[in-house]
Order: C-alpha cells, then sequence, then structure tokens
C-alpha cells in the first residue's frame, strides 16, 4: 500500500528537502528506498552490498540536493541517476584496484611485457606474431605507457588520467596522437 505524500506537492517536498527538513527526508527515504535499493540491486548482484550502497546513495542524496534541477526532469529520476551512479562508481572503483599500479608493475625486457602485481605474475595475450609490440615500442614513452594501459590492459580513458595523474584531456591528445602514429607505421 502506497502513502500518500505529506507535501502539498513535489516542489513543496524539494523546497523542505533543501531546508534540511529531516521528515521529508525520512519520508523520502521511505517512499523511494525500495525502488532505488531495486536498481542498485540490478547492478551490483549482491543484496548486502545492495544495501550498503543504498545508504551510500542517500547520503549523495542528501549532501547534493542543491544540484537538483527540476527544470531537467522529475526528483524521482534524479534519485534514481544518483543510485544507478552510485553502484556504477562501486563496480569501477572495484575493478580498478583489483588491477596492477602500471607506474610501478608494468616492466618490460627486449621480447616481453610483464605485469605483476604483489600476488601475481602474468604475461599478457601474445600480440608479437602481428609485431604489434615492435611498433608499440618505437612510440614516445609516454605514448606507449597509454597504448599499453588503454589497449593491452583495458583501462579506460578515465582510468588511464587516474592512475597517470594526467588531465583527461591529455590522456585522450597523446592516446589519438598515438594511434596516429601507429597509423603511420602500419601504412608503409
Amino acid at each position: 500500500m502506497k502513502r500518500t505524500s505529506p507535501f502539498v506537492s513535489e516542489a513543496v517536498l524539494i523546497e523542505k528537502l533543501n531546508r534540511r527538513d529531516e521528515q521529508a527526508f525520512h519520508w523520502l527515504y521511505d517512499q523511494y528506498s525500495p525502488a532505488l535499493f531495486g536498481v542498485i540491486r540490478k547492478i551490483v548482484h549482491d543484496d548486502e552490498q545492495a544495501r550498503d550502497l543504498l545508504q551510500d546513495a542517500f547520503i549523495k542524496i542528501w549532501n547534493n540536493l542543491d544540484s537538483y534541477d527540476a527544470s531537467k526532469g522529475r526528483l524521482f529520476t534524479w534519485l534514481l541517476n544518483v543510485a544507478r551512479n552510485t553502484a556504477i562508481d562501486n563496480l569501477r572503483s572495484a575493478k580498478a584496484s583489483s588491477r596492477p599500479n602500471p607506474a610501478n608493475a608494468i616492466h618490460t625486457d627486449a621480447e616481453n611485457v610483464y605485469i605483476v602485481d604483489r600476488q601475481h605474475q602474468t604475461e599478457p595475450e601474445n600480440i608479437d606474431h602481428i609485431g604489434m609490440r615492435e611498433v608499440v615500442d618505437k612510440l614516445r614513452p609516454e605514448r606507449k605507457m597509454l597504448i599499453d594501459l588503454v589497449y593491452f590492459n583495458g583501462y579506460t580513458h578515465e582510468e588511464a588520467a587516474e592512475v597517470l595523474n594526467l588531465p583527461l584531456g591529455t590522456v585522450k591528445t597523446r592516446v589519438r596522437s598515438a594511434l596516429q602514429e601507429l597509423k603511420q607505421f602500419f601504412s608503409r
């Protein structure tokens, strides 16, 4: 059974939330947490983790209420986006933290590239049979590192920027330049 809102309209609810009215926030939580939990649960596939992320989402909602813009959509849509992004960010951070730090984990010798974390030593798939490694090795070091991260290790541009402590625009420019340079090598 759905409870009716003690607030006259969504605008009144938002106004009370922006004034940090705890009763309004409790009502918001009671009303929308089941739907938000369902969205988060579909992303993370784990009830306990979904409950934790639901709490994180409501903390973000509380702390960022002033960023909600009614002209861009309904409050419920904004709440869903906050919950969904919280769950996705959690998955991405878990994925990124399971990767070795490339600043100290990628080692090369004349013939091989080794990716080493503190627990495992693994060799990458053999890409030498098409001569790709030799061509990539001819790139400038900053471009080579980015190609290794983005194309051989599956990092996104954003993750590579974070790991290398570079602006995202710099990463994108260097990757684009490296790809153009590689294209020239293969067109010879």
